[in-house]
């Protein structure tokens, strides 16, 4: 059984490795847009892979929105072996609630409508739903009536996923993971997988961890419509299904969201994609038999695909040169992501322990204190939000990785000290600048976590 991709070269694949190159440069130039992993297949072989440092190809990555195509491959399993029906309502599968839930558009919402997010609703409804029932997200979600009939608008709605999550649990009676693994974890040699839970189970619209590599075998199953190794894993049918437009979207805002929707998986300018939030993608292209998968903490999305579509695509089915593919090499091997730059930590003043009290306790609610101190020869940051102290190694002039976190450290001209903290199963930064003559701290996200604190920041440990 094949569970690693074999690696070959963009010229042998018939890629143009100056165009690869090309497209790492716009990653790492276009404003907004900070790459951390990269794996691009074609013919099911790896032509280029790198990941930027502190990222490494082993450590799981928080896929947010992207984990939506994890799930509804769960659910296309769960279809394949007869467990639930697709045509089903999505009121049968809770019975509990058959008595409560009375809006005609609620009872007659199917599977198939809330696998295209068309559950008839015109907004997102997670807060909405959590309002109505802070415990029960599927209740909260079918006691608030549809705008309009079931499969009729789209809208981008997080408890449809959740609710696919749960139906699948009840169907299987274990957890996502527990399901999904002998069924497409280890038929694809995937072996590290986590996912965020609430009290009732994985959250399924996000949450999920996995590595760059991961979501590429995702891809490859999708364009190989289904099929493993010989061996089928989703009918041919769902996957057509899942990666067509089941209900149109064109009102979204940029052109590479407003192309359709099908089971989980957008439509695209070029092929189809899952995608999460800050820059998690993974792009299929049948037409080029190409996948591209990637990680990082990217603000515009948008820009994210345009550098793709303006770089990998007119290298693909272009003439290569063993050349290019070694400056390609040469350069995927030195990704890296700048540490702090700035003077060493003995030059600010410190004593061996400093304490900083929050200047702004509206910039990162709850971080409430920093603690700098001496660790042997280097130093260590302690940052407590909420009351929940995180400590983390400051490397000097580069990244010090220790469990989820790297972090780097400087002081800056004017006497202060910047120290930048990864959360590097995470997209997430986290910027603390420390002012020993004020003893006092202000600290700001590079991109928000959506669902954490600092604390909580990592790949869960009891999945």
């Amino acid at each position: 059984m094949t569970t690693t991709f074999q690696r070959s070269t963009p010229s042998a694949l018939g890629i143009d490795a100056t165009g690869v190159q090309a497209l790492i440069g716009a990653l790492e130039s276009t404003p907004g847009v900070e790459p951390h992993g990269l794996v691009l297949l074609r013919h099911g072989q790896v032509a280029a892979e790198g990941w930027w440092t502190p990222y490494t190809a082993d450590r799981p990555h928080l896929l947010y929105s992207l984990s939506k195509s994890v799930t509804a491959a769960a659910v296309g399993i769960a279809a394949r072996e007869g467990l639930l029906d697709l045509d089903s309502t999505v009121i049968s599968h809770f019975p509990e609630l058959d008595t409560e839930v009375t809006a005609p558009r609620s009872r007659t919402m199917t599977l198939r409508n809330i696998l295209a997010m068309a559950s008839g609703h015109r907004a997102e409804t997670l807060d909405r739903a959590r309002a109505i029932d802070p415990d029960n997200v599927v209740r909260g979600f079918l006691l608030l009536p549809p705008d309009e009939d079931p499969g009729t608008v789209f809208a981008y709605n997080q408890p449809c996923t959740y609710t696919l999550a749960e139906i699948v649990r009840r169907v299987s009676g274990g957890t996502l993971v527990e399901y999904l693994r002998p069924r497409l974890f280890d038929p694809l040699g995937i072996e590290q997988v986590a996912w965020k839970r609430d009290g009732t189970g994985e959250l399924g619209f996000s949450g999920c961890y996995a590595t760059t590599e991961t979501i590429a075998k995702l891809g490859q199953l999708y364009l190989q419509r289904g099929v493993w190794d010989g061996t089928r894993i989703l009918d041919e049918d769902w996957v057509a299904a899942a990666t067509r437009t089941q209900v149109a979207n064109p009102d979204e805002e940029n052109p590479d969201w407003s192309q359709g929707y099908g089971y989980q998986f957008w439509m695209a300018r070029h092929g189809f994609r899952g995608d999460g939030a800050y820059g998690q993608f993974c792009v299929v292209l049948p037409e080029h038999d190409v996948v591209l998968a990637m990680t990082g903490q990217s603000l515009d999305m948008q820009a994210v695909l345009d550098a793709v579509w303006a770089h990998l695509l007119p290298a693909l089915d272009a003439d290569g040169s063993s050349d290019a593919d070694a400056a390609l090499a040469t350069a995927l091997g030195s990704l890296g992501l700048a540490p702090v730059d700035g003077a060493r930590l003995e030059t600010a003043g410190l004593e061996a322990r400093a304490d900083f009290a929050v200047a702004d306790r509206t910039a990162v609610p709850g971080l409430d204190t920093v603690v700098l101190e001496q660790d042997g020869d280097g130093w260590a940051a302690t940052l407590t939000q909420d009351g929940s102290p995180v400590r983390v190694p400051l490397g000097e002039g580069s990244w010090t990785v220790s469990d989820a976190t790297a972090a780097s450290a400087a002081v800056e001209a004017d006497g202060q000290v910047l120290v930048a903290v990864r959360f590097v199963d995470t997209p997430h930064l986290l910027w603390v600048r420390c002012d020993p003559a004020a003893g006092t701290f202000g600290a700001r996200w590079q991109t928000e976590p959506l669902h954490d604190r600092i604390d909580t920041l990592h790949r869960p440990t009891d999945a």
